[in-house]
């Protein structure tokens, strides 16, 4: 039988995916059925989903967390500087290997198919691979979190017209700084890579409500 961690990882990866969207209704049952897996560890992996804030109460459903502006605006601003860290330490110990990698990542981006979705895809193999280029498990677990927050946005900033193309084009500057082992430009190259992104979504929802 699946374990806690098999229904936490199976439930997480479902809201990150798209399954459960902010205000879903997550019923025990409903989800030991969907995943095959017994209705303790599931109980168990809501209950660890609530205390990390991915699910609220609505009386006495649990549902899929949103997040207001606020706390958007919060999230970004940590998600910023922990990127730019990450960034700054992939310049000083990233392996010959790990910038192969990164660089081979960044011309493929040049061939996806402009689908949010695999933007999205892409996407979270570039970051993934520059928090793991970090070389500090302590980030990377910080990151995770940060990501898995993400998740809980409606929209991707990558869905904006024109927005994919950019940020393709703002991660080969980060991996250029990371090759040359320019600390400072990479964390300032990633850093300014959230920042716009948050910016396109704020322009973007400033449309919605015009048109609303």
């Amino acid at each position: 039988m699946s374990t806690h961690s098999d229904a936490y990882t199976l439930i997480l990866e479902a809201i990150d995916a798209g399954a459960f969207k902010p205000g879903d209704r997550l019923v025990e049952v409903d989800l030991a059925d969907r995943f095959g897996v017994s209705r303790t560890p599931v109980r168990e992996a809501l209950q660890r989903l609530e205390t990390q804030s991915l699910l609220t109460r609505d009386g006495r459903s649990l549902i899929v967390a949103s997040l207001d502006h606020n706390q958007v605006a919060e999230l970004y601003a940590v998600r910023a500087e922990l990127e730019g860290l990450a960034a700054r330490l992939a310049a000083r110990h990233a392996t010959v290997e790990e910038q192969r990698v990164l660089d081979e990542l960044v011309r493929e981006q040049v061939q996806i198919d402009a689908a949010p979705e695999a933007l999205v895809r892409a996407n979270r193999r570039f970051h993934r691979q520059v928090h793991l280029a970090s070389h500090n498990r302590y980030l990377v677990q910080q990151l995770d979190l940060v990501h898995r927050s993400m998740a809980l946005m409606e929209t991707t900033s990558l869905a904006i017209a024109g927005r994919g193309e950019v940020a393709f084009d703002e991660h080969r500057a980060v991996v250029h700084a990371i090759i040359e082992r320019d600390e400072d430009a990479a964390y300032k190259a990633l850093r300014d890579h959230i920042s716009n992104a948050f910016v396109a979504r704020l322009k973007a929802e400033a449309s919605k409500n015009d048109q609303s």
